[in-house]
């Protein structure tokens, strides 16, 4: 068969392959539309692939003259076996969405209108982008901030569940998600902890997925002021183990609000630090025991994490097993926690306890390979604040002895 050439003003500059639904953005140069709104809207991009230049509008125009043309080419040579694709469906406009939220005010009509906005978005990223700019998070919001909660008509789903799977679908900008944080006042905080207390399984990992993207962009100021039934809920949604999106949802959510002081002591005494042991001995997975050891280092850094990580009957022992096992950012930062253990809670049961567990052993260890200079540095200050006890005890093993700091 003869080989056929696709004419190159035909061919999208990004991937390469020919366009079906060519638009145009702000520098004046045409691309596919899906392959344009993956670079904009999922690898968050702001400038022109080719250009370069910044774009002043993610606005998209559809380029018809040259779909004609491509269309048109596909007719000609359909006798070589290339079929002419439809006309792609218009993207939702903005006066559409407006209208669909009048109607949503409506206690009859919510539910259906909630429905028809979750198709909207689950079509494609511009949409997204659409619904966000004409106002859908902040009324899918209010709804989850509304107490009342109404069933459709099977009384499967709650208003407020579907708003809150909705709001999390559109995947906020980082203006978006700043904007609802403020708009609030922290209003939408406490809504959804209230879903994580009484929700559903479903709706609590929403919930959670939810403030994690919240919580990336949040400012110190709302940070400060969560109180302690915020982090009762968040333990519980570890505890519970949803999912494993939901649990590592939740773990970003208290490593982004843990630097602060008084947010460990509350997730202290909310019992993270028991929750997380148990967590960390039955994982495996790489980023769930990084996020836990990192936890579990800011939360120790206060007496009180200390207290509960030493009240843990396998606290100590599963925090110096996972040193040289997980990856280098989890073994600096098991390696900080024993250092804050032996810097400040260091007591002669403790030290013992150290030693016949083996985390002397493993510190040893630590020191013959190379396994980074801070968390080098922290194991030999370990190491020498306890010399006396250790240096001569038999638990070391004699291949080691010979890189005990003395």
């Amino acid at each position: 068969m003869e080989e056929i050439q696709v004419p190159s003003y035909f061919i999208c500059p990004i991937s390469l392959e020919m366009m079906k639904d060519p638009v145009t953005i702000s520098t004046g140069i045409t691309y596919d539309r899906e392959n344009i709104e993956k670079w904009i809207f999922c690898t968050k991009n702001d400038t022109c692939p080719v250009t370069k230049q910044s774009l002043t509008s993610i606005e998209l125009t559809p380029n018809v003259t040259l779909r004609r043309f491509i269309q048109s080419w596909c007719v000609l040579n359909a006798s070589h076996g290339i079929e002419r694709f439809p006309t792609p469906k218009p993207p939702v406009s903005k006066p559409q969405i407006i209208k669909l939220l009048k109607e949503a005010k409506s206690a009859k009509m919510q539910m259906k209108s909630l429905k028809i906005l979750r198709f909207i978005a689950s079509e494609n990223d511009a949409n997204k982008r659409c619904m966000e700019s004409a106002g859908v998070a902040e009324f899918l919001a209010s709804i989850i901030n509304n107490s009342n909660e109404v069933l459709d008509e099977e009384g499967f789903m709650s208003t407020k569940d579907e708003a809150l799977s909705i709001l999390y679908q559109l995947k906020l900008s980082e203006h978006g998600l700043k904007s609802l944080i403020l708009s609030g006042n922290g209003e939408l905080i406490e809504s959804l902890v209230h879903v994580m207390q009484h929700g559903s399984y479903e709706s609590r990992a929403y919930a959670v997925m939810l403030m994690k993207d919240m919580f990336e962009v949040s400012t110190p100021t709302l940070i400060l002021s969560l109180k302690k039934e915020f982090f009762t809920q968040l333990v519980q949604v570890l505890r519970d183990e949803i999912s494993q999106k939901a649990t590592k949802a939740s773990l970003q959510v208290l490593v982004n609000v843990c630097p602060f002081g008084r947010n460990r002591v509350k997730a202290a005494e909310s019992g993270a630090i028991r929750v997380l042991v148990d967590l960390l001995l039955d994982s495996s997975e790489k980023r769930v025991c990084e996020l836990i050891l990192i936890l579990l280092d800011q939360i120790c850094q206060s007496a009180e994490g200390r207290a509960e990580l030493l009240n843990h009957p396998g606290g100590l022992a599963i925090v110096s097993k996972k040193i040289l096992r997980v990856s280098k950012v989890g073994s600096e930062r098991a390696i900080k926690i024993l250092h804050s253990i032996s810097k400040f809670s260091s007591t002669p049961s403790v030290v013992q306890e150290m030693l016949s567990l083996g985390v002397v052993t493993k510190l040893c260890l630590v020191l013959q390979v190379d396994c980074g200079s801070k968390a080098k540095d922290r194991a030999r200050e370990i190491l020498k604040f306890h010399a006396k006890a250790w240096k001569n005890s038999p638990c070391i093993p004699n291949n080691l002895v010979s890189s005990y700091p003395f």
